[in-house]
């Protein structure tokens, strides 16, 4: 009979009248938050700092710079074979050309056993100013953290995944609960005076700045979860109306196979692309995977900006440009769909806003940090009352 009560009431208009649904969201917010604490604050922590990665490692080292010389750049097969002497037997991943005082870089990565270095050389001379191996330091260490919380991968990467997605959920489940206070102007700004208990404070604190940024939290947690899980990535691209292939698709040649006339002509391709994008920040080449591969190029418009850089592929011995069916093809062709995707990474990182969306998404990410400190100090002082 009283469990028959219990449902009757639940299902009752007045139970909701009562504050019932505020109870439920209060306490699934109240358990998210406790079983997702940690991991919030460390990811969020990681990322703020990560975010001006590129601009710490330039103070604080120094950007390398060479003369500017009247001549052309070393070729792909030249940086190739000079800076394979340095990780020999190491496969490279590509060859980064910027502009005309900036070295050029070769690009080493494997992935099982995890190499990820570079060599950075001076164009003109090919002389090796400097190697640098990106799974070492400071931001290696942050972006280790951010990714896996610094545990084995396979259980790290599945805690930071699964605690985005809840993030999300307590996220939406507190601003909720903020619209459901009684005084909703004292919660858009903090109120305090000598006499205001720490209690209060510490209130506020979790309320209101949780309200100020639980749109950009928001974003940041979405594309956060979008590069996390490959299925959310595919439901986001399809549901804004995607119709090519989300992947990234390295197209085969379009000449009929290789006969011993037939030799790669990547060597000429770099004036291909400077002619094409004389204002390019820079354009990094990759060699063919087979002999049956295309070769991928990607041209950068603007330093730090990924969305509206051009994906292009090379028959590799005719050089004929081989359309892909993928999203990661010339940035123009880019419609709805492909141009959320491509920006996923700007936006998360806040680069989509130049200097200003960084320093915006680096606040956001401390604030972030502030709300599950916040939060379980506010469970602690419920259970002590």
């Amino acid at each position: 009979m009283r469990d028959c009560a219990k449902t009757e009431l639940a299902q009752s208009p007045r139970f909701f009248e009562r504050g019932g649904m505020k109870k439920i969201i209060l306490k699934i917010h109240e358990i998210i938050g406790l079983l997702t604490g940690v991991v919030v604050l460390i990811v969020s922590l990681t990322g703020s700092l990560w975010v001006f990665n590129e601009e710490i490692n330039n103070l604080v080292y120094g950007a390398l710079a060479v003369p500017v010389r009247n001549q052309q750049p070393l070729i792909p097969s030249a940086a190739k074979e000079i800076a394979s002497k340095v990780f020999p037997g190491k496969s490279i991943h590509g060859i980064y050309y910027g502009k005309a005082n900036e070295p050029l870089e070769v690009i080493f990565y494997e992935p099982e056993p995890e190499f990820y270095s570079s060599v950075y050389l001076d164009p003109y001379s090919g002389k090796i100013l400097k190697s640098e191996n990106h799974l070492e330091g400071f931001f290696a260490f942050l972006l280790e953290g951010h990714l896996g919380l610094w545990l084995p991968e396979e259980i790290g990467s599945e805690i930071v995944k699964v605690s985005v997605l809840l993030f999300m959920i307590a996220l939406i489940s507190g601003f909720y609960l903020w619209t459901k206070g009684k005084n909703k102007k004292r919660r858009l700004w903090f109120d305090w005076n000598i006499n205001t208990r720490w209690k209060r404070k510490n209130y506020d604190l979790h309320s209101i700045i949780g309200f100020y940024i639980f749109f950009l939290a928001f974003i940041i947690a979405f594309t956060g979860a979008v590069m996390a899980y490959d299925w959310f990535y595919y439901i986001v691209y399809k549901g804004a109306g995607g119709e090519k292939d989300p992947r990234f698709i390295i197209p085969n040649n379009v000449s009929i196979g290789k006969n011993e006339e037939m030799q790669t002509r990547i060597d000429e391709l770099l004036p291909i692309l400077k002619g094409s994008y004389p204002d390019a920040d820079g354009y990094e080449i990759h060699f063919p995977h087979s002999d049956s591969s295309s070769i991928y190029a990607e041209v950068y418009k603007k330093k730090g900006i990924y969305y509206n850089a051009d994906y292009l592929f090379f028959d590799q011995y005719t050089l004929e440009e081989i359309n892909t069916p993928s999203l990661y093809g010339r940035a123009e062709d880019a419609d709805f769909a492909d141009s959320i995707i491509r920006m996923n990474y700007d936006v998360h990182v806040g680069a989509i806003g130049g200097i200003a969306g960084k320093t915006v998404a680096f606040f956001v990410s401390l604030f972030c940090a502030s709300l599950p400190v916040t939060g379980f100090l506010l469970w602690l002082g419920k259970r002590k009352k």
